[in-house]
């Protein structure tokens, strides 16, 4: 009994050692992008997205968002979601037609930004979401390359958002 333990021991921890190092030639960063047009003008798409306090009444998973600072320069914010708390930041805003989030937590396994980007379009509003994500760990990317979408979190926030966009 006591060689079987050993055996299975040396073999999960060479096959740890083995996804590390698989994960080490994996790219750290990903692009995902989705683009979804809505029946409602862009003030309403934009005036949604840049609403950062009023997320957890749209997008689900999102259970609270504290502002932390909100002005023209400095807007960040926390979020409290499926991943646990995220903070985040604007590293741009161009009112009406683009808005560029980063995540502002070190200490994250992860990171990255979010371009989203809003055009008029005949009968209503192109919305792309663009994420350029980043895994810092290892073995986190290969368990994102083989078991998570990149682009889960998109689709459902653009599906959330459809959902608020017809409630309005």
């Amino acid at each position: 009994m006591l060689k079987w333990t050993a055996i299975i021991v040396v073999a999960l921890v060479v096959l740890v050692a083995l996804v590390a190092l698989i994960g080490m030639f994996l790219p750290k960063g990903h692009r995902a992008s989705r683009t979804v047009v809505y029946s409602a003008p862009p003030e309403s798409v934009y005036a949604a997205i840049s609403d950062f306090a009023k997320f957890p009444e749209w997008r689900s998973g999102v259970t609270t968002v504290e502002m932390l600072s909100n002005d023209e320069r400095n807007t960040r914010f926390r979020e409290d979601g499926p991943h646990g708390p995220v903070t985040y930041k604007v590293e741009e805003r161009q009112p009406g037609t683009r808005l560029v989030t980063r995540i502002d937590d070190p200490s994250l396994p992860f990171g990255g930004k979010w371009t989203l980007d809003v055009k008029p379009v005949p009968g209503g509003t192109e919305l792309t979401i663009t994420e350029d994500g980043e895994i810092y760990n290892p073995i986190f990317r290969v368990v994102s390359k083989v078991v998570f979408s990149p682009y889960t979190t998109i689709d459902t926030y653009q599906a959330d958002l459809g959902k608020r966009l017809t409630r309005t």
